[in-house]
């Protein structure tokens, strides 16, 4: 009775995979974790490093050489997404909102983030920051040194960003 089980429990995974892999794909990990009341059951997805592919940050919404590396997109019910983003010295985001906020994790380096009308933060490895929905702001790396975050922000109606004017130099070279 055990073989049977096992074959059940293995062979949705073993499908996932080869479909995959035949739409010429990186395999998603995905393991049964327990059966669920009705049949159905819980997954464990694994998006395997270097699956999705880097992108530049488009020269409308950033100033400055900057690489987004794509963590997870929202996954219903869940409606978060992370990115890991790499500013090289100098480079930064134009000015824009989140509707549900937004939440830095600096991994690496020396950046800068500012709200609208407040001073401009020195943001440094381990730092956490925090930028309420709606709230204009810009982040990036200091002028001499590079910067990398991870960035978490949820979708609302479709939407979890809103894209405004570039930060002009005269507001980015102001003093932390």
């Amino acid at each position: 009775m055990k073989l049977p089980i096992a074959v059940a429990v293995s062979l949705p995974a073993l499908v996932l995979a080869i479909s995959h892999l035949s739409r010429g794909g990186t395999p998603v990990v995905s393991s049964a974790l327990a059966a669920e009341p009705g049949g159905s059951s819980r997954r464990l997805d694994i998006q395997r490093n270097g699956s999705q592919p880097s992108s530049k940050g488009p020269a409308a919404n950033f100033t400055g050489s900057v690489r987004v590396d794509p963590l997870f997109q929202p996954n219903a019910p869940a409606r978060a997404s992370g990115a890991y983003v790499t500013f090289e010295p100098g480079a930064r985001t134009a000015w824009h909102t989140h509707p549900l906020g937004q939440t830095l994790i600096v991994t690496a380096g020396l950046g800068r983030v500012q709200l609208w009308g407040s001073a401009m933060e020195e943001i440094r490895p381990g730092d956490v920051v925090r930028i309420p929905p709606g709230q204009k702001h810009w982040h990036g790396a200091s002028p001499e040194t590079a910067m990398t975050h991870i960035a978490i922000q949820e979708v609302l109606d479709g939407k979890n960003v809103e894209w405004m004017e570039k930060v002009t130099d005269a507001q980015y070279g102001s003093r932390p």
